[in-house]
């Protein structure tokens, strides 16, 4: 049997389907490997050494998994930006990371040209698939090498960097492991199991979302590793993720509630048409599902809907669709290897059923922010660290989360955590989206606000929010009802379905300041 990993694979298998690209175009392992190797010569060439960095802005495509597996094996760190960041945000990534070359795709070439300029790259280190100023073709790195393998090669390594909601954005840098590359490491075969997914085994993964997010690389990433085929696409559509699910008989795929819920939104008869059958493994992360949005998912796809809770620093917890349904609204237990616990604000742990903030320890795995010493420190307490998101255990040790602290409203000395109302309202027909947060009141501290975007065939107005409020208050205590509901043509969320609450909240904690 064909040993697992990309070069292993393209030696007995090259023309096995690795990869599915968003036009349809089928390329083999053979031919992936045969680019990651030109790449990372190229690389090697220019003078990058393990250690080094390479900063990519590139869309889902075949450019950007064969560059991240170029760097893989030459032991670089390869930083995927979000490439809805404006030049100036690049530029800062580019200098911080330290990279030592610069891979950019034409669709995000003014950005690309802003950022290599700010950040005083030289050209000879900027690439770019298709035309952007200043940068040589990617067609040009390592095409004067010998075909074969780089000098060089030992595992790299990611550094994503985080979303940066509360100030600049820091990657989350691992050491390296000095490991062989072409040897799959036995925590990425065992992340795999924990939602059943095996080597082979006909496999197919969808990837809906952008591949700068964690999680959606680790899935590309490691199912091509497994011999599993990866499908892109370029931009998620709810009825194209149907029809590649029946074409490609997919098997598993990575998605958030946003997704849940665009899906769940489709016609009746559109939502029958496809045949979805293939799945066996619909995971979820990222953001909090609402009960009742989870709960037509599994009526829907049936019991393969697994929902874990990690984050780019590590992880976790996971709960099968099984044991969610005796377990509503949790996130499940910990990973093999994992710790989860509850503290207090004195790092002292919380009895069962007692709220406080959720920290965790992967095995062995430890991890820095990149040049940014005080927030290492201050994310943990001794050898456990926490994303600030607020939580309890129940007597079976199954994680329940309540909301970010950063979120967690205080009116009138009581804590209210938006999640649980987001999900009551979230629900109601007439919503689209929604998000909830606290907003300055002069007696109580703060208030409970709701900014509520539409579903497409709903009016906005008075009448509509009075009609929410009255949804919600059979379900909700009246402490945790809005006092007030805005209305939106969109929320502000990213296309992995974060939602950036920061962006509704400053004007008015801006105006209160100002005030004062």
């Amino acid at each position: 049997m064909t040993a697992i990993g990309l070069w292993n694979i393209a030696a007995e298998q090259p023309s096995r389907t690795a990869l599915v690209t968003p036009d349809g175009r089928e390329a083999g392992y053979g031919e992936l490997a045969a680019e990651a190797d030109r790449i990372g010569r190229g690389l090697q060439r220019m003078g990058l050494s393990p250690g080094d960095s390479i900063v990519l802005l590139l869309p889902n495509g075949f450019d950007l998994v064969a560059a991240y597996f170029a760097a893989m094996q030459t032991g670089l760190y390869v930083v995927t930006v979000n490439w809805h960041l404006v030049g100036a945000e690049i530029a800062y990534i580019v200098g911080d990371s330290g990279a030592k070359a610069f891979l950019a795709h034409e669709r995000f070439a003014e950005a690309a040209g802003e950022a290599a300029a700010e950040a005083g790259l030289a050209e000879e280190r900027c690439f770019a698939v298709g035309e952007v100023a200043g940068f040589r073709p990617l067609s040009e790195l390592g095409e004067k090498e010998p075909v074969a393998r780089p000098d060089v090669r030992t595992a790299g390594s990611p550094m994503l960097y985080t979303s940066g909601t509360t100030g600049r954005p820091k990657g989350v840098r691992r050491a390296l492991s000095g490991a062989d590359p072409d040897e799959v490491p036995a925590q990425s075969q065992g992340f795999f199991g924990i939602f059943g997914l095996q080597a082979f085994d006909d496999h197919v993964h969808l990837c809906g979302s952008p591949l700068y997010h964690t999680a959606v690389l680790n899935f590309v990433s490691i199912s091509i590793q497994l011999g599993h085929t990866a499908v892109l696409m370029d931009r998620w559509d709810p009825e194209r993720m149907l029809k590649l699910i029946e074409q490609h008989r997919v098997t598993h795929t990575h998605m958030v509630p946003t997704q849940f819920h665009r899906l769940l939104a489709l016609p009746e008869e559109t939502r029958q048409h496809y045949d979805v059958s293939s799945m066996r493994a619909a995971i979820h992360g990222a953001a909090p599902c609402p009960i009742e949005v989870k709960r037509q998912m599994l009526d829907w796809w049936g019991p393969v809907v697994i929902e874990y809770y990690a984050a780019t620093e590590g992880g976790g917890t996971v709960i099968p669709a099984e044991e969610w349904l005796r377990k509503p609204g949790s996130v499940g237990l910990p990973w093999p290897g994992s710790v989860v616990q509850i503290l207090d604000d004195e790092g002292g742990e919380l009895p069962v059923g007692e709220v406080g903030t959720v920290y965790m320890r992967m095995g062995a795995s430890t991890f820095e922010y990149h040049q940014d010493p005080e927030k290492t420190r201050k994310a943990r307490v001794r050898d456990m660290f926490t994303l600030g998101d607020m939580g309890y255990l129940d007597d079976d040790g199954y994680l329940y989360l309540c909301d970010r602290k950063s979120d967690m409203i205080i009116s009138g000395g009581v804590n209210i955590y938006p999640a649980e109302i987001e999900n009551v309202l979230s629900v109601h027909p007439k919503v689209a989206d929604i998000a909830v947060f606290g907003v300055p009141h002069q007696d109580w501290g703060e208030e409970v606000k709701a900014v509520v975007q539409p579903a497409e065939d709903a009016a906005a107005g008075a009448e509509l929010a009075a009609e929410l409020l009255d949804f919600a208050r059979g379900k909700l205590a009246k402490f945790k009802l809005p006092r007030s509901v805005e209305f939106t043509a969109e929320l502000p969320r990213d296309p992995n379905g974060k939602l950036y609450k920061r962006k509704l909240k400053e004007p008015y904690w801006a105006d209160s300041t100002a005030k004062h």
